[in-house]
């Protein structure tokens, strides 16, 4: 994923939307920071949620002015991660295993691979992350003195948690499901004829082979 991180940084060059949005639990490995204050230095929208450590600065002057860092904890602990690039109008989309961590690059073995079907990378692009990002119940916004202030809904709109709406979505797609899909019939274990049981004595009974 790297080289598609380093052209997007270059696309603000180009004229075209450069837009980053991504959804994880850790950031904290120097290059990968320093990476993102040169892309938003270029130009590029950056938008993180990061539910635990995050040793990037926003609102630094001149360095982190326009990157927005979130943090999410609600009733379920959440482990996805998302990374989305926005490039140009043709997006890419990657989830993977792996935080952006010192011992997620060097001491282990993560995976991380591309959503390549229209269908799932328009879930999670137009769906999912919007909900995510959208969130004002349980969003807390990172500050520059590295505080955090929960996001409130706007006056007259209604609240939107996440997990909630999250839930509500995915409910929604398996009722879209079950009407594709034939019905699920389960395996009923049918009890033995009374000619395969063979008395074996008084008061027992014995199964025939």
């Amino acid at each position: 994923m790297a080289p598609k991180r380093r052209s997007r940084v270059r696309r603000p060059g180009t004229g075209r939307t450069a837009r980053f949005s991504s959804k994880f639990t850790s950031l904290v490995e120097p290059t990968v920071i320093e990476a993102l204050y040169r892309a938003l230095q270029a130009g590029v929208s950056i938008d993180l949620v990061i539910r635990g450590i995050c040793c990037l600065r926003p609102g630094l002057p001149g360095v982190s002015e326009t990157i927005r860092v979130s943090s999410i904890v609600d009733k379920f602990l959440e482990h996805s991660r998302i990374f989305y690039f926005e490039n140009g109008g043709n997006p890419d989309v990657f989830l993977a295993s792996a935080d952006w961590m010192p011992r997620n690059f060097l001491r282990r073995i993560e995976t991380v691979f591309p959503i390549e079907g229209p269908a799932l990378q328009a879930r999670i692009v137009g769906d999912i992350l919007p909900i995510v990002l959208g969130d004002t119940v349980k969003l807390r916004e990172l500050q520059p003195d590295a505080t955090y202030r929960r996001r409130r809904p706007l006056d007259g709109a209604a609240p939107l948690r996440s997990q909630v709406a999250l839930q509500q979505l995915a409910r929604e797609a398996a009722r879209d499901s079950a009407e594709l899909t034939p019905p699920f019939v389960p395996i009923v274990r049918r009890p033995r004829a009374a000619s395969q049981v063979e008395p074996a004595g008084p008061g027992r009974t014995r199964q025939s082979a």
